[in-house]
């Protein structure tokens, strides 16, 4: 009876033992390499699964794991585990010191975001994926960066980027990892480079703003000579209508007079038949004494200036008289 009892109390252990040792259950995005006898027997994939507890064991592989320490700095971990998590992955390396082509040291800091697509080929393949991946990271920006000159590094963050993340992805193929994307986040140069950078950006921001204030001087003077120009010319403009106008005013005046003075004439011929050279010697002698007028001045009308023709202004008055008598 003794026996029985010892032999199922075995059973029962036997049985719990496995039930604990046996059974997996593997969550979502995980797998697990499982070794029977020391080979690879197959790869366990979300679900329940089961195994045998005295043959087949996980084979562990190395991750990085980020925690957070005692004064709050986080810090990276190394850590066996036999999860294999199949979920997109960060790593962030600590700085470098790269040097450019035209020799200037820089430190830079990147970003690699991969994923494990064969988790047999990431246990067996490499030995420390995790380190691995930091240090092929490493060594291919110091190439990438060498071939670049100090100006092409900080404006070819995408370049840079692009270029790393296919070399990696290709070197990491075998690994059975896909390097879905790298990025830069710091470049630091020296800080005396620094320095003359931002001296550098001072002056041309200082040239920037000269330029705009000479521009705006420019234009400035531009508009002042162009309304100066416009002035003058509806000055000019102004004096040539008013010069146009004043001009046909005075031959409207001109044409008016003389047609006022053709009609006199023919009225003075009217008035006096007979021989026409004696209606011209009226109108003469009428033009003498008007001009008599112009040949005195002062309060006692005194004659400044005699002309020589004088005398025949007289001698048609006494014509003038006859012609008036014999109207008469």
């Amino acid at each position: 009876m003794g026996y029985l009892v010892y032999t199922l109390l075995v059973i029962i252990g036997a049985i719990l033992v496995f039930a604990v040792l046996g059974i997996k259950v593997i969550r979502h995005s995980e797998t697990m390499i499982i070794e029977r006898l020391g080979r690879y027997h197959r790869t366990m994939q979300s679900g329940l699964n089961i195994i045998w507890p005295i043959i087949d064991r996980p084979r562990p592989m190395l991750w990085r794991y980020l925690e957070n320490g005692m004064n709050g700095r986080v810090t990276l971990i190394n850590r066996l585990t036999a999860r294999i998590d199949l979920r997109e992955a960060v790593y962030d390396f600590p700085r470098q010191n790269v040097i450019t082509k035209d020799n200037v040291g820089l430190e830079i800091n990147a970003l690699v975001y991969f994923q494990i697509n064969d988790s047999m080929r990431a246990v067996y393949e490499i030995n420390n994926l995790p380190d691995a991946i930091e240090k092929l990271t490493q060594t291919t920006l110091r190439n990438i960066i060498g071939e670049l000159d100090f100006d092409d590094c900080l404006a070819s963050r995408d370049v840079i980027n692009k270029k790393l993340g296919i070399i990696l992805d290709e070197a990491t193929h075998k690994w059975g990892v896909k390097v879905n994307r790298v990025e830069i986040q710091d470049i630091t140069p020296p800080a005396d480079i620094t320095a003359a950078m931002e001296k550098q950006m001072r002056a041309e921001r200082d040239r920037r703003a000269m330029m705009l204030v000479a521009e705006g001087a420019k234009g400035a003077k531009i508009l002042e000579a162009e309304g100066i120009k416009e002035a003058e010319i509806n000055t000019a403009e102004g004096n040539k209508q008013s010069s146009i106008l004043r001009a046909e005013g005075e031959a409207q005046a001109l044409e008016r007079i003389a047609t006022a003075e053709a009609a006199v004439i023919e009225k003075i011929k009217t008035a006096l038949p007979g021989n026409p050279q004696d209606s011209t010697n009226y109108i003469v002698a009428l033009r003498y004494l008007e001009s008599l007028k112009s040949m005195t001045s002062g309060k006692d009308n005194k004659v400044i200036y005699m002309p020589y023709e004088a005398s025949g202004i007289l001698g048609s008055l006494g014509g003038i008289a006859q012609m008036l008598e014999k109207k008469k």
